[in-house]
């Protein structure tokens, strides 16, 4: 069966759950879109999370899922805040090239009180804390962490500082969850969850044009220092910073539409996307070795009703063992 090629002027849509790479070469800007539909969908519905401990997660799976599809190597990407707020642990873990899993743990009468109060903002449910990011190459290379302090700003401008920090590449990041009500086949109410994000890069080919040996980017300074010269950058910028967070959800515009929204008169190159899916790597043999190496006291006092049961707290799964499978002959 032959397959017809695209002719010239034609171009594909990516459609939901899957990344975007893209160029504007005319600002030297690099960057990376997606909107989630199905996958995030079904990683917020499985957990039955509050609508603003959703929304949480789902920018924290976009911003994984932006940076996580950019890396070259086998291994894990993770992106992970702790504070004290009433959302304590948000957890995004991107296996390379496409598996995407998260989980978010939260104390729910502190959030419901939060919402009576109108206190539920991102900031506020998070607290003060970290967030990390954490590169694992596996067994045998050293895991790299890198770590902002949660500021009371959001996650935007806290990835944005962890960029600056970590790579000095002046970075701008967008993101956008939205709960969307409409009806099924059958005419029954239903609610759906779509996110969406970029993330656009200035990466001049002339090092010159960076202009930032001294960048420091720490005690949350929120400038691209020595750049507010360089005029391209400052274009980008400002088109990124008109992105509405409705058009980044939005199924009607798509990733392609919304880059040439932004970046036509200057020509933006989109280039294959790639596909994600919702897949944990939690497994029953990895799981008995890990229970293997518990005492018998631990097995005994984990036993419960004749078995050893252990719930996945990304995918929800639950895994039954037998004492005898777990305690040593």
């Amino acid at each position: 069966m032959s397959t017809r090629q695209a002719e010239l002027g034609e171009f594909g849509f990516a459609g939901d759950d899957r990344v975007v790479p893209f160029q504007v070469e005319g600002l030297d800007v690099r960057g990376r879109a997606v909107q989630l539909g199905p996958l995030i969908n079904s990683i917020l519905d499985r957990h039955a999370y509050p609508q603003p401990v959703a929304r949480l997660l789902a920018e924290t799976i976009v911003l994984t899922v932006l940076i996580g599809t950019s890396l070259k190597f086998e291994g894990k990407f993770i992106v992970q805040t702790k504070g004290n707020g009433p959302v304590d642990l948000l957890v995004a873990d991107f296996t390379t090239p496409e598996n995407i899993r998260a989980y978010a743990r939260f104390d729910e009468q502190a959030v419901a009180d939060a919402v009576a109060s109108g206190r539920a903002s991102p900031e506020e449910l998070l607290g003060e804390g970290f967030l990390a990011f954490t590169i694992d190459q596996g067994t045998f290379m050293q895991p790299y962490q890198g770590i902002v302090p949660l500021d009371g700003t959001s996650l935007e401008d806290i990835a944005g500082v962890y960029f600056r920090q970590s790579e000095q590449i002046p970075t701008r990041v967008r993101l956008g969850a939205a709960e969307l009500f409409d009806r099924d086949a059958d005419g029954k109410p239903r609610r759906t969850w779509r996110a969406g994000g970029l993330i656009a890069q200035f990466l001049p080919e002339a090092p010159d044009r960076m202009r930032q040996p001294d960048l420091h980017g720490g005690d949350g300074d929120n400038r691209d220092h020595d750049l507010h010269g360089d005029d391209a950058w400052q274009e980008a910028r400002m088109l990124v910073d008109t992105i509405d967070a409705d058009e980044l959800t939005d199924p009607q515009i798509g990733i392609e539409r919304l880059l040439f929204r932004l970046f036509h008169e200057r020509g933006v190159r989109a280039y294959e996307p790639q596909p994600v899916y919702d897949r944990c790597s939690c497994s029953r043999d990895r799981l008995k070795s890990v229970l293997s190496g518990f005492s018998a006291e631990e097995i005994e006092a984990s036993t419960e009703n004749g078995q050893v049961t252990v719930s996945c707290e990304f995918c929800s799964t639950n895994y039954h063992f037998e004492p005898s499978e777990l305690t040593p002959a």
